[in-house]
C-alpha cells in the first residue's frame, strides 16, 4: 500500500484516468497536454510508473483502473488513521471534531453509519 501513495500532480492524473475509464492512452495524452501541460513521454513515463504500482492497467492501448478511487482513498485513509492516530478512528475523530464543530447534519450521519455498523 505504501506504493499506492501519490503525489498531487500524480493525483490530478490519477483523476483523469478515473473519471474517463476506459480511456485509450492517445486520448489520456491529449488531456494531460490540455489539463497538465504534458508531452506524450511524460504521460505514458507517469502511466507507467502508476500501472508499476498496481493502480491503473494499460494493455492494448485501453486505460483501466485495477483498483477505484473510492477503494485507493478508502486505503489511504486507514493507512493515514494507523500512522497517525495509532489505528483508533475515535482518536482520528476527536482531533477532528476538536478543530471543526460538526454540524447536526454531520453528527447524525455519523450516528447512522454508528448503527449500521452494529448490526
Amino acid at each position: 500500500m505504501a506504493e499506492w501513495k501519490l503525489g498531487t500532480i500524480e493525483a490530478r492524473f490519477a483523476g483523469m484516468i478515473w473519471q474517463n475509464e476506459p480511456v485509450s492512452s492517445g486520448k489520456l495524452v491529449s488531456m494531460a497536454e490540455e489539463q497538465l501541460g504534458w508531452k506524450k513521454s511524460t504521460t505514458y513515463t507517469v502511466l507507467k510508473r502508476l500501472c508499476e504500482r498496481g493502480i491503473f492497467r494499460n494493455e492494448k492501448g485501453a486505460v483501466t483502473a485495477l483498483i477505484s478511487k473510492e477503494a485507493f482513498y478508502a486505503a489511504q485513509s486507514e493507512k493515514f488513521v494507523q500512522d497517525t492516530f495509532g489505528g483508533s478512528l475515535p482518536a482520528f475523530v476527536a482531533a477532528f471534531a476538536s478543530r471543526k464543530k460538526l454540524s447536526e447534519q454531520e453528527i447524525a450521519e455519523l450516528q447512522k453509519l454508528i448503527e449500521k455498523m452494529r448490526r
